[in-house]
């Protein structure tokens, strides 16, 4: 399209001016040739910029952006290519580019909201955190300290009713017993107690040692099986 301009105003004999700070290659902005011509001194760095951005966009995209250029005059398009202020009204009054802002725009105000309402918080975010810092300075302490107590009670706890502690207790039991037993007898042969009342005593002290005997040889042959 753009070739198209140069070389209808080709043949124009009259002098135009060339505008030296157009947007886009001079061809376009200079009738008085053909060719694109070398960009100058004013404008080379612009150029550039913009031929780089034309290699970026698709086929797809052009045919798009002519849809918008293609009922625009001459004067028009030269003014959007002279002029940034009309090339910027042009780029926003596309439907893409509206709608790429407006979507920009409500992530925007999103943010903004969600920004606000973090700082609205703030204030009961600082005051939870200050709670949390005085339940673990005090509280959790003494709830630790709490659990420490409970925690060693019940591993003591454990201990006495284990197997071994059971067999102990079991095996002194029984000492204790034959032991009352032995007692009893010193007594009999001390003339302390009558014979009567030794056999009453005494047949009862030996079947609560059998008892506790019988007691620790099964606990204890159940555990060695």
């Amino acid at each position: 399209m753009f070739k198209f301009w140069c070389s209808q105003e080709q043949g124009d004999p009259r002098p135009h001016e060339v505008t030296t700070n157009s947007w886009y290659p001079p061809c376009v902005s200079s009738p008085s040739s053909s060719r694109p011509s070398t960009p100058n001194s004013t404008n080379a760095s612009t150029y550039t910029q913009r031929v780089g951005e034309w290699a970026h966009v698709s086929p797809t995209e052009a045919a798009g952006i002519i849809v918008y250029l293609k009922d625009k005059s001459v004067d028009e398009l030269r003014k959007l290519l002279s002029d940034p202020e009309a090339y910027r009204q042009f780029l926003l009054s596309i439907d893409p580019v509206r709608t790429q802002n407006n979507v920009r725009d409500e992530l925007r105000n999103e943010t903004l909201q969600l920004a606000r309402a973090n700082l609205e918080k703030e204030p009961q975010i600082t005051e939870l955190r200050n709670q949390c810092m005085i339940i673990r300075t005090s509280e959790l302490a003494s709830a630790q300290e709490k659990l420490n107590d409970l925690t060693k009670r019940k591993a003591e706890i454990l201990k006495s009713y284990s197997s071994g502690s059971l067999l102990h207790k079991l095996q002194e039991s029984m000492n204790k017993t034959d032991e009352e037993s032995e007692t009893l007898h010193q007594q009999l042969l001390d003339k302390e107690i009558d014979l009567a009342t030794f056999v009453q005593k005494y047949k009862k002290l030996r079947v609560v040692y059998h008892k506790r005997a019988l007691t620790h040889l099964a606990a204890k042959t159940s555990l060695v099986g």
